[in-house]
């Protein structure tokens, strides 16, 4: 660096005066600021350009203005006072009592610059005093892109409590940058539970111990808990319910409810049909039940047309229920009672030894079943934050947020678009915390990324994309999108009210172990065909009846053989509908009615 442009980096003073930038114009949040030619041949390698800060120096305080343009076009007056260039600023905040040791920073300009005020590049002191805050809610997450030098750091109080979006194209390190913010997160929050919704099955490895991974192979989240519209999304393999089907559905039930009710508690003697549960009640209710329900009324009918809706209803829950693919829900589902408090431990480990994270793996789910799974997660994971008073404090992370929250509103699944966007809009009130991670933000709903307060935006290419964000980012800071395409691999664009200022910096690099890798796709093919023939025996398993899968099926399949119903349960099947029942199924024993489409 040459002799004139080493002083200027040790202060304002040590520059002759004739060199120094010089306030021109101010306007409202702008001001501009006049070059020399000197002054910009003295600082050829570090240049005053685009997205670099200047201070401005006024009385005591030093305001904080970011380059939004740099430009030759000069008025006569500019040309006259023997400027070469104009650079324009974004003032963004102030440093005020710069000269002693209790400079502090400030968002927000309160002494605004006069004409002919003295401007100069940022130095490394000025850079801290903005980035580097001594304060336990501030954490690591990388190094500037103007000074390396200078940690990027976070708050993590406003970070959480205003919700926060990662967003960028594939490639660029999103995953690592989800990685390293979850961990700093979980390391200054102990006491902070998290829920991450994996939909590639990455992050399964990157916490160690510090996490609970869950799937469909341990997963335990019985239909019961399913509300009415997700269920019908189950039962219909993700397509709407028809109308006569869905009313059936809707009247049996509560009535099964009540009927476990009764069973369940002696001193119970009130009717099963007046018990006061809706079908969206979380109480638990047997399938046989439900099924008898609908036996007895279709065994009431002599009418053709009347009787198909109920079969059709009936052969629907069977199939679903023998599908192994379902296990989740319907193995067990009421083995040992009322179990919604182990499974609200075991999903969001309220247990005081528990790991802090868990990670729901999505990639082995039936896809007619993930939105309403995702469903049911959000859904809980309010209302736990609701009813609990926020005795819990939870971050519920959703990667791939532009598939459960689509900005096409005919795209998807309601109930989960409206689950998501009842903890961005209210869940800090409970204590439940949202995290967005998406690729795509111009397909996520506007009304839930617009309620993230803090943006960490990597490279992305896409127009719709890129026009998304402007949209979210204040004017403060917007000027920093110019570089959104050009990003590199694991730098950023951090914006809001987790950083102290809209900055770019570079995600530090993450141990081995830490780098999110995806369990759902083998690094190559195995040796020998047995991974053939397993995979076979898997992929005709995933679609054959639980009851017909003999007790020599392979380990890989892990369906476990669904229990006949007790003897009660047969003998009441068996009662007076049976024969009606018995020509129904004769009647409709075809099988394009056993597989009925809408």
């Amino acid at each position: 660096m040459n002799e004139i442009a080493r002083p200027a980096l040790a202060g304002m003073e040590s520059i002759a005066a004739e060199l120094l930038p010089r306030v021109l114009s101010v306007n409202g949040a702008q001001t501009s600021v006049g070059l020399t030619k000197s002054y910009l041949d003295h600082l050829e390698d570090l240049p005053p350009t685009v997205g670099r800060f200047l201070g401005v120096r006024r009385g005591t305080s030093l305001l904080i203005g970011m380059i939004s343009e740099v430009s030759m076009e000069r008025p006569s007056v500019t040309r006259d006072t023997g400027f070469y260039a104009v650079a324009k600023l974004d003032l963004l905040g102030e440093i005020k009592d710069i000269s002693t040791a209790g400079a502090r920073f400030h968002r927000g300009v309160t002494n605004y610059p006069a004409i002919d005020d003295p401007a100069l590049l940022m130095t490394s002191r000025e850079l801290g005093l903005i980035y580097e805050v001594p304060d336990a809610n501030m954490v690591r997450v990388g190094s500037l892109h103007q000074d390396p030098s200078i940690s990027a750091s976070i708050n993590v109080d406003e970070v959480l409590n205003k919700h926060f979006a990662i967003l960028g194209t594939t490639g660029v390190g999103k995953s690592s940058a989800v990685s390293l913010v979850l961990g700093e997160i979980m390391r200054a929050k102990p006491s902070l539970r998290l829920f991450v919704l994996d939909g590639h099955n990455e992050y399964g490895r990157c916490f160690g111990e510090r996490s609970h991974v869950l799937n469909p192979r341990n997963l335990r989240l019985p239909f019961w808990l399913f509300n009415f519209e997700e269920l019908v999304d189950v039962i219909f393999g993700g397509r709407p319910g028809g109308h006569d089907e869905t009313i059936l559905l809707s009247e049996a039930i509560p009535v099964a409810k009540g009927m476990y009710a009764a069973r369940t508690d002696r001193l119970r003697r009130s009717d099963p049909k007046s018990t006061g549960y809706t079908v969206d009640t979380p109480v638990p209710y047997r399938l046989e039940d439900l099924l008898a329900q609908l036996n007895e009324g279709m065994g009431r009918l002599e009418n053709r047309a009347s009787r198909i809706h109920y079969f059709k209803l009936i052969t629907r829950i069977e199939q679903v229920r023998n599908d192994p693919r379902y296990t989740f829900m319907f193995d067990n589902a009421n083995v040992g009672g009322d179990t919604m408090a182990d499974v609200l431990r075991d999903l969001f480990n309220l247990r005081p030894d528990d790991p802090p994270m868990t990670v729901m793996q999505l990639a082995g789910f039936p896809v007619e079943v993930v939105d309403s799974v995702v469903s049911v997660l959000c859904r809980m994971a309010f209302d736990l934050g609701l009813w609990s008073d926020g005795a819990v404090p939870l971050l519920f992370v959703c990667e791939e947020a532009h598939r459960y929250a689509s900005a096409d509103r005919t795209i998807g699944f309601g109930p989960t678009r409206r689950a998501l966007s009842r903890i961005a809009k209210e869940g800090r009130k409970y204590g439940v915390f949202l995290g967005l991670v998406t690729q795509r933000p111009a397909e996520l709903d506007a009304t839930i990324i617009s309620q993230c307060s803090t943006l960490f935006v990597m490279r992305m290419a896409n127009e719709r994309d890129q026009a998304l964000v402007r949209s979210a980012v204040p004017d403060a800071g917007a000027n920093l999108l110019a570089f959104l395409s050009s990003l590199g691999v694991r730098e950023a664009l951090a914006f809001g009210e987790g950083v102290a200022l809209p900055v770019r910096f570079t995600f530090r690099s993450l141990e081995a172990h830490e780098i999110p890798r995806s369990e759902a796709v083998s690094d190559g093919p195995r040796a020998g065909g047995d991974f053939l023939d397993m995979a076979i025996e898997r992929w005709r398993g995933s679609t054959m009846s639980a009851k017909r899968i003999g007790d020599d099926a392979p380990a890989a399949i892990e369906v476990p053989e669904t229990p006949p119903p007790p003897a009660v349960e047969r003998s009441r099947l068996l009662r007076k509908p049976a024969e009606a029942q018995a020509a129904v199924r004769q009647e409709f024993a075809n099988p394009f009615v056993r597989r009925p489409t809408t």
